[in-house]
């Protein structure tokens, strides 16, 4: 879940108050970047997704949206193909009962296991970041050190204690079913704005019960530190330092500026991609680990 956080960052020098005005066009570059954590930190996907685009690409994104093209910007998520099938598992009728049943039977109890698989999985996501995908040099170095930052917390927490699960898929569940994201296509029949609006709590959720496994996003989007690196014209580099699951993460986002604005070079490339996605590659099947169409 951790995903949209992988390419954000926040607050102008060492200033960490949001910003006055959350809807005021960003004037210098760090706070485009501090505009968009903001919106995370409130759950505001709808408003991550006004404020990362220009407005006409964001009209063409709503309309690729409509047309089962993309799911922008939860395609910055990995597995984000995978997540209308997720929340489907967890509204339907009896899940809790039966998530708890399939968790009981392969996970409860396999701390050893699971720590091995975290392992593995942050060796083989690190390599591919790396070498594989379309990434910026930026976004790989990146996502490194994030991985190494999950892999790590994985390893250490709590993932096949029985009772944190039973409350954690309670817990999804209820905020699945309040989304009114499970039903079929239910995505695509709802739009762009509306569904990110409704995932909003469903993501603050999700959020709240990492916690519970020791992992608060919410406290690595309140320390994030973000100052510019350097500008030449109408682009630059912010520098973002921030903690996530007791690791440190120093790395770097190229910003542009677009009719006055500065926006997320990356967030742009990935968004300008999905706009322009056809239907038949928005169902093609991604290597794992892959974001869609970076």
């Amino acid at each position: 879940m951790a995903a949209l956080l992988l390419s954000l960052a926040a607050l102008v020098g060492c200033d960490r108050s949001p910003p006055a005005d959350t809807d005021a066009p960003p004037k210098l570059p760090a706070e485009a970047v501090q505009q968009l954590v903001h919106d995370l930190r409130r759950n505001d996907l709808r408003g991550y997704a006004r404020h990362a685009v220009p407005p006409e690409l964001h009209r063409r994104l709503e309309t690729a949206w409509r047309e089962g093209r993309t799911t922008w910007p939860l395609t910055e998520l990995p597995l984000d193909d995978r997540l209308p099938a997720f929340l489907q598992a967890l509204a339907a009728p009896d899940a809790e009962k039966k998530l708890q049943a399939v968790y009981k039977r392969q996970f409860a109890g396999a701390h050893t296991e699971l720590r091995s698989a975290a392992a593995t999985l942050g060796l083989f996501a690190t390599q591919y970041v790396r070498s594989e995908g379309d990434y910026s040099d930026e976004e790989r170095d990146h996502y490194a050190q994030l991985i190494a930052a999950m892999s790590a917390w994985g390893q250490r927490a709590p993932l096949g204690d029985a009772t944190r699960a039973r409350v954690a898929i309670a817990q999804l569940s209820a905020a699945a079913r309040q989304s009114g994201l499970s039903g079929p296509d239910a995505f695509r029949l709802t739009g762009m704005d509306r569904s990110l609006e409704r995932l909003g709590p469903f993501f603050g959720r999700f959020k709240q019960v990492l916690v519970g496994y020791g992992l608060d996003f919410d406290a690595s989007l309140d320390g994030v530190d973000a100052s510019l690196a350097e500008q030449t014209g109408d682009t630059a580099r912010v520098r973002i330092r921030y903690t996530l699951a007791e690791q440190p993460i120093d790395a770097f986002v190229k910003v542009e500026r677009h009719d006055g604005r500065w926006y997320l070079s990356d967030v742009l490339r990935h968004a300008e991609t999905e706009a322009a996605r056809t239907a038949a590659a928005s169902v093609a099947p991604k290597a794992p680990g892959a974001k869609t169409a970076p």
